[in-house]
């Protein structure tokens, strides 16, 4: 059975990291939705060599921005990942359709997304102190497996 919960990256910028999140889609079956704007284009080889030949394997959506995103996927809970929050992401019990939201590389989610009502729970992955964070497709890894081992990976 396939993962409940979908992954949405907010304005990627490293189209390796959506290449990676494309295969991680297609062996969970967690749909991926990218909210633009992107930092590259769905043309680009190195989104395509990182995701190897599993394009046609996963549910995999474009949405203009995150207003249209959310349009699409919610009422939903949203759970935002972020370094700055108190909640692990193994404190979370996971329910099917929760959106997994992940930001951009370099910066993370802005401080407005994080704010937004359509939030509903800041959660972090642990990392050791001094350290900014963690590679974009890693995260969503992470946190994939941990709601799908929740639901005993059916």
């Amino acid at each position: 059975m396939a993962c409940p919960v979908r992954i949405l990256f907010h304005s990627p910028r490293i189209p390796q990291n959506s290449g990676n999140a494309i295969r991680l889609a297609a062996v969970t079956g967690a749909p991926l939705h990218l909210a633009g704007p992107l930092g590259f284009e769905l043309t680009d080889a190195r989104l395509k060599r990182a995701g190897l030949d599993y394009h046609e394997l996963a549910s995999f959506t474009v949405h203009d921005d995150l207003e249209a995103a959310y349009a699409a996927l919610l009422p939903a809970r949203v759970l935002a990942f972020t370094a700055h929050a108190t909640t692990r992401h193994t404190d979370i019990a996971y329910r099917p359709g929760d959106v997994l939201l992940f930001g951009p590389e370099p910066t993370g989610l802005d401080p407005a997304v994080l704010a937004d009502e359509r939030v509903t729970e800041r959660v972090r992955i642990p990392m050791l102190p001094g350290r900014r964070s963690l590679n974009l497709a890693n995260a969503a890894s992470i946190a994939v497996y941990e709601a799908w081992r929740q639901h005993d990976f059916s």
